[in-house]
């Protein structure tokens, strides 16, 4: 933000106090609604049954393992690419982009494990209308009708999915603007060329109009109507006072799913929601946008810490999926014919033989990249796991002690405090594996160092807890102080690691150091070279039983729109807008790699992380984040947790206790009680609440809390075997 100056760092930090001490609820207004998305109320605008898109059959091509196809817009000319691919385990991938943009298009890559194996298509039937394809599992068929383009998901007489089927396919080419110089002489050098080519090929073929049209070189073609027409957003947007360039103009994709006898669907976390997903026509879409969200409020679609683009669809008949593989900010809707309808209006229906079919429609739209969508076909929710695992992977396999009991707060003082917690859990005979280190233990928020006062000797801290079989974790995120005495950030300065901003220079924001720049993580030598900083000569005082955790990699910059990186700065050649959501999983993946390589390969690196994506369960843990110390929030992190579970990611948990605001001591209780049947079983506590360490709630209470952390021991051989069923399988752990 240009306006913002370093004398108002201060008056940033208290108004940062004030809103994590609690005095404030999350604030709604930094964050977007679809209605402040220019790209999102652009795309919901659109009426269904209008689709401007047919397939232009004469364009297919059939090898043994991919079809393509192109589609074509009437209101424009522009071409798409379809790619239709049937994969080992019965698994569809419809593939969408551009015929020829004017440059390469984002795709998400490092989240597939591998490259899909895939299985042989075959024709069955063609005409004029459209194209019939066996997708070779028992009576399944792709049905691909040309005008409007339709793809329709059959097994035996009954559909399974329908994809366009409401007329939602939505596909901004990428184009010049309009009002620069190189776009009018372009668009008038072509247009006088058009009309000589018209002139002369008219004269000598009066069938060149038809072939025109079928001519992939005209794809980019844009009509007169279209140039004219440039909404507010398009190619600039502003949020309160921050400006988003968009240097490559309007580039969002749309597509429409129907689900034919589904009334449940779910996924799409994270959200502070039920576990089965709403319908969203009277209000905002669910949103999946890495954001640090104060506070965050509950039941209400809005985006928190991590983005997963799956869904789960759910019928007594079927189970399938949707996994949407896009890293853009990305907005879901959802309408079903049988909402709002009540258990008698439904009873009423059957005992009247109604012979209305249940329906849910869903709609994804996202603000770049292409349409790159794998429809998971179960048909048994087991199925539907193993589909998606086959894809990103399983949970890793924990460390043991990692599935023990975790006691942290922001923060332990210094060592001495470690040491008294430490040996309280002792005298209280209360079991705990780890305990945890938030930023105070660093110089000056500076990562990958210590407190040269108050954290002198970490070696001597952590042998303390080595000789009681005891591990630690120590935060280390993201953001990196903008100081020339500091060597992390000195080396990713001169080996040019930095995410630049769209002139070019590093970019810089402000976070917990004050002003950070924020290493470009999308990058495989950058990953490297922070893997080798946690080498025990780089890191200094650390040792093997110390494990580390990713806070604030949404990534979160508190002077940023909505408190996160602008979209207009780079990654290479990529903008942010097109990687956002991958930000967190690459952090959580280089330090992974980090631990595993300090230890020779030998052993399994313990990392929790607050954002994630499709695939952030083959690295680590994942928390809820900052919740807040009421019932409901107890009472919520069971469907939190359950949903990330449905889409791969099962070492999920949330604060014991609440991390905001100080529980009631019946709260607390209940909060171990229940957490110790959660995968992942932390305490955790904001720097202005009050301590809470288990025994400090009188004797009744501490032998309650107790016990519950026993029970939890007692069970560990079997959360270990979960673990590794979900590890081998994909399956949930919590369940």
């Amino acid at each position: 933000m240009a306006t913002f100056t370093a004398r108002m760092a201060p008056l940033l930090v208290v108004g940062l106090a004030l809103c994590l001490s609690g005095t404030w609820a999350v604030d709604k207004g930094n964050f977007k609604t679809c209605e402040q998305s220019a790209f999102c109320k652009r795309q919901r605008a659109l009426k269904p049954g209008e689709s401007p898109y047919r397939a232009l059959l004469e364009t297919m091509e059939l090898t043994n393992t991919r079809l393509t196809l192109q589609l074509i817009n009437d209101n424009n000319k522009v071409r798409l690419l379809l790619e239709l691919y049937r994969l080992q385990g019965n698994i569809t991938r419809v593939k969408i982009n551009e015929l020829k943009p004017l440059k390469p298009r984002y795709e998400v890559p490092d989240v597939l494990i591998r490259e899909p194996t895939t299985e042989p298509l075959s024709v069955l039937s063609q005409d004029e209308n459209g194209v019939v394809l066996s997708l070779g599992v028992e009576s399944q068929r792709v049905i691909i009708s040309a005008r409007p383009f339709r793809l329709d998901i059959m097994e035996g007489s009954d559909v399974l999915m329908s994809l366009n089927s409401r007329g939602l396919l939505a596909f901004e080419h990428l184009r010049m603007r309009k009002d620069t110089f190189s776009y009018k002489v372009t668009s008038t050098v072509a247009s006088v060329w058009d009309n000589i080519k018209r002139v002369f090929s008219s004269q000598a073929d009066p069938e060149a109009e038809k072939k025109e049209e079928a001519d992939p070189a005209n794809q980019a073609e844009t009509t007169k109507e279209e140039e004219e027409k440039v909404e507010d957003g398009m190619w600039e947007e502003t949020f309160k006072s921050h400006t988003d360039s968009k240097p490559n103009g309007p580039s969002a994709v749309s597509l429409d799913f129907s689900l034919p006898g589904v009334e449940h669907v779910y996924g799409i976390p994270e959200h502070a929601d039920t576990l089965r997903l709403k319908t969203t026509d009277n209000g905002d879409p669910y949103r999946l946008y890495n954001l640090d969200v104060f506070q965050y409020e509950l039941y209400n679609p809005m985006a928190l810490y991590g983005s997963v683009p799956v869904m789960v669809a759910h019928s007594p008949q079927r189970t399938t999926g949707i996994f949407w593989l896009n890293a853009a900010e990305t907005w879901v809707d959802i309408s079903s014919n049988t909402a709002g309808k009540t258990v008698f209006g439904k009873m009423l229906d059957y005992v009247q033989g109604s012979s209305e079919t249940p329906q849910t429609d869903v709609r994804w739209i996202s603000e770049s990249g292409i349409i790159d969508v794998f429809i998971m076909l179960g048909p048994t929710p087991k199925d539907v796991f193993s589909q998606y695992a086959s894809l990103t992977g399983t949970q890793s396999f924990p460390p043991l002690a990692s599935l023990g009991y975790h006691q942290c707060r922001w923060n332990y003082n210094d060592q001495e405090d470690v040491k008294s917690v430490d040996a309280g859990f002792d005298e209280h005979d209360i079991p705990y594996d780890f305990i945890w280190l938030d930023i105070e233990h660093t110089d000056g928020k500076r990562y990958f160092t210590w407190d040269p006062h108050k954290f002198a000797t970490p070696k001597e801290m952590l042998q303390g807890l080595m000789d009681k079989k005891r591990k630690m974790v120590a935060i280390v995120d993201p953001h990196i102080k903008v100081d020339s005495n500091y060597k992390i950030h000195n080396e990713i300065r001169s080996l040019g690691f930095y995410v630049k901003n769209k002139d070019g220079g590093d970019y810089e924001g402000w976070c917990w150091p004050g002003s950070a720049s924020y290493p470009d993580f999308t990058r495989a030598d950058m990953r490297a070279w922070w893997a080798s900083m946690f080498a025990y000569d780089q890191y200094e005082g650390t040792m093997e039983n110390l494990h580390t955790w990713n806070d604030m990699n949404e990534p979160s910059v508190f002077n940023g729109p909505e408190v996160t990186m602008h979209k207009d700065a780079m990654h290479g050649s990529w903008e942010h807008r097109d990687i956002h959501n991958l930000y967190g999983l690459y952090v959580q993946m280089a330090t992974a790699e980090g631990l595993i390589q300090r230890s020779g390969g030998v052993e399994r690196p313990f990392v929790l992380t607050r954002a994630f994506f499709a695939g952030s369960q083959r690295i680590g843990a994942v928390w809820t984040g900052d919740n807040a110390a009421e019932w409901d929030h107890l009472k919520i992190s069971i469907p939190m947790c359950l949903s990330m579970g449905l889409v791969g990611i099962s070492f999920c948990g949330a604060d014991i206790g609440g991390f905001f605001k100080s529980p009631s001591t019946e709260l607390l209780v209940r909060w171990y009680q229940a957490g110790a049947y959660q995968p992942f079983y932390r305490a955790h506590a904001h720097l202005d609440t009050p301590r809470r360490e288990p025994w400090l709630f009188g004797p009744e209470n501490t032998a309650l809390i107790r016990e519950a952390v026993r029970q939890r021991y007692t069970f560990l051989p079997y959360w270990y075997q979960l673990f590794y069923r979900a590890h081998v399988t994909g399956e949930p752990v919590m369940r």
